[in-house]
């Protein structure tokens, strides 16, 4: 599938992404209650939700950012999660926040919350994914917060790409086919 610029049809606004990024941060702000907390960006896809969700948090926050792969230039999951850079913190005892841009298949997800669990004894965990994509879902794996929920569409824009293109859209979109 190739996707257009002009294919593209608006799924979530650049005013909807930003109502639903405040709602998701008052919640961590409610559940943190102000102790420090290590966000964990996945890259690329989640770079530009991470950046607006940390502004909103009232705690101190470190951040570190992991880059896996499950796509490469396709528009469905390969099945096999790639560790690109998984290079991480001593994590122990910490308030460790993961946040993704989507969980559809939830491999990708599963491979990394194990990845926590088997190397680090946190203090708390939580999963924050923009969208949540459950009708895709091969693993028991649900975010603890999550923006959206969406249907069997693929998605571009606000950090999320097809082969590198349309990350820097403003808001969510998808082809109409």
């Amino acid at each position: 599938m190739e996707i257009k610029f002009e294919d593209l049809k608006v799924l979530y606004s650049e005013e909807q992404l930003h109502t639903k990024v405040k709602e998701i941060a008052e919640k961590l702000n409610k559940f943190y209650n102000g102790d420090e907390v290590v966000a964990i960006c996945a890259l690329k896809g989640a770079v530009l939700f991470a950046a607006d969700l940390v502004r909103e948090l009232d705690m101190p926050v470190k951040m570190e950012f992991i880059r896996l792969s499950s796509y490469g230039s396709s528009t469905t999951t390969s099945g096999k999660v790639n560790a690109v850079d998984i290079n991480l913190p001593d994590l122990n005892g910490k308030n460790v926040l993961i946040i993704e841009d989507i969980v559809d298949s939830g491999l990708t997800a599963k491979f990394l919350i194990d990845f926590i669990h088997m190397n680090f004894h946190v203090k708390s965990f939580k999963f924050c994914s923009l969208l949540d994509k459950k009708i895709t879902r091969k693993v028991d794996v649900e975010p603890d917060y999550y923006g959206f929920e969406v249907d069997d569409k693929f998605v571009v824009g606000y950090g999320l790409d097809y082969d590198g293109h349309f990350r820097n859209l403003k808001y969510i979109a998808y082809k109409e086919n």
